[in-house]
């Protein structure tokens, strides 16, 4: 296996891509490619199976749709030849979306299936044909098995976030999926990480693959701003109205650990910031799309989530991350600072942190070989007497939104 790690930085224009592939990328505001594509476009275009080692955020869709769209020239659309697999959703309809902005040609199409509608639905649009493929393992299986998908033409394959696959258990569906495509395909495996299983997956799918490593060292994104908060449990609430006013938001995601809990925020949190929703795995799927569309639109600015969604938000706005909620899983962590500070832009991450939380607090700067500064904030220390501060009075009583810039109405019924 040979490893390329090596910067780049380069124009779309020196890539040689076809024309209608530069004039797409143009219109949709795209003129240098990140490491990942730089490095990883030219070694696909070879036809070479590739393993891309980076984070969400870093162009990675890109850098794999956009060598097949250039390879295309169009065929029977009854019949697939490029297949992308994903781990949630919502990632899979972000895919969609970005190859809908960098279609080659009106007559290329892309088919998203995924579970959490009706398959029905998936069928008909599968039967309208496609050049494309975008979706989750288990639904991808469950139209093969149903007969309803053919993958005979298969030539390409993406194996995106495939330790993220792995982590929620989806290798037999993979598994499965892989038998049915040919043998004689072209495939690329993007991971932010490399454990063992994930490279089982590499031994037993991908041809002498080239490596294509653009993750940083350390575990998280330098120009994430980091800092925690330590305050008792029953004063989060008020903390995070607090916080809320005094920073500069654009567009912010605040964790939580449980759904209920992200419920009963979101509740809270609309009192003062009717731009604001929740979502998380027990939502239906069609208010989860409409939510995410709304967040990507602006019409939220507050999206209050699950653990289940950090690695299924990728919009470019968010300026701030508030972990509520101290992940119980320290790697989630990771995930959740991740959805700030995209692209190169620079973001903020606040972590609340209870007296009794002090240890997963040092596991976490371990984890990140970095140490995360305290931030105080006068009447909210912890162990501190209850006494009601003029910051707490805020708390209980309406507020006007500080975004600094007007915004659409958005309905609260989702």
């Amino acid at each position: 296996m040979l490893t390329e790690s090596h910067p780049k930085s380069t124009r779309f224009s020196d890539l040689n891509l076809i024309p209608p592939l530069l004039q797409a990328l143009h219109h949709a505001g795209y003129q240098t490619a990140t490491p990942i594509q730089s490095q990883a476009i030219p070694i696909v275009m070879q036809g070479k199976d590739l393993i891309g080692q980076a984070q969400t955020g870093t162009g990675k869709t890109a850098a794999f749709l956009l060598p097949f769209m250039n390879a295309w020239r169009g065929g029977n659309l009854r019949f697939p030849q490029g297949l992308v697999l994903l781990p949630t959703r919502e990632l899979a309809a972000q895919v969609k979306v970005e190859a809908d902005r960098l279609a080659p040609s009106k007559f290329f199409r892309t088919t998203v299936v995924y579970g959490g509608r009706e398959i029905r639905k998936d069928i008909r649009e599968l039967n309208q044909g496609c050049s494309l493929l975008v979706g989750t393992p288990g639904r991808v299986n469950d139209l093969i098995q149903r007969q309803a998908l053919n993958l005979s033409r298969i030539r390409y394959v993406v194996l995106d976030e495939a330790d993220r696959m792995l982590d929620i258990g989806f290798r037999p569906q993979i598994d499965r999926i892989m038998r049915s495509v040919p043998q004689n395909r072209q495939t690329l495996l993007m991971s932010a990480t490399l454990p063992s299983a994930v490279m089982r997956l590499v031994n037993k799918y991908l041809v002498s693959p080239v490596h294509v490593n653009v993750s940083p060292p350390v575990l998280t994104v330098d120009k994430i701003d980091q800092r925690y908060i330590t305050v008792d449990e029953d004063r989060k609430f008020s903390l995070l109205i607090e916080v809320l006013k005094r920073e500069k938001l654009q567009q912010t995601i605040i964790f939580v650990e449980r759904k209920r809990t992200a419920d009963q925020l979101s509740q809270q949190v609309r009192r003062f910031y009717p731009e604001s929703a929740a979502i998380h795995g027990d939502i239906e799927q069609r208010h989860r799309d409409q939510i995410m569309q709304a967040f990507r639109d602006s019409q939220i600015l507050i999206l209050i989530a699950t653990d289940v969604m950090s690695r299924g938000i990728d919009v470019s706005g968010v300026s701030h991350i508030i972990n509520f909620d101290m992940p119980n899983d320290i790697e989630n962590y990771v995930h959740r600072i991740g959805r700030t500070g995209r692209m190169g832009r620079e973001g903020i991450a606040i972590s609340f942190v209870t007296p009794q939380q002090g240890q997963v607090l040092t596991d976490i700067e371990m984890m990140i070989n970095r140490q995360i500064p305290q931030h105080r904030i006068e009447g909210f220390e912890a162990f501190r007497p209850k006494v009601t501060t003029p910051a707490q009075q805020t708390a209980t009583q309406p507020t006007v939104p500080v975004f600094g810039r007007p915004t659409k109405k958005y309905s609260n019924r989702l």
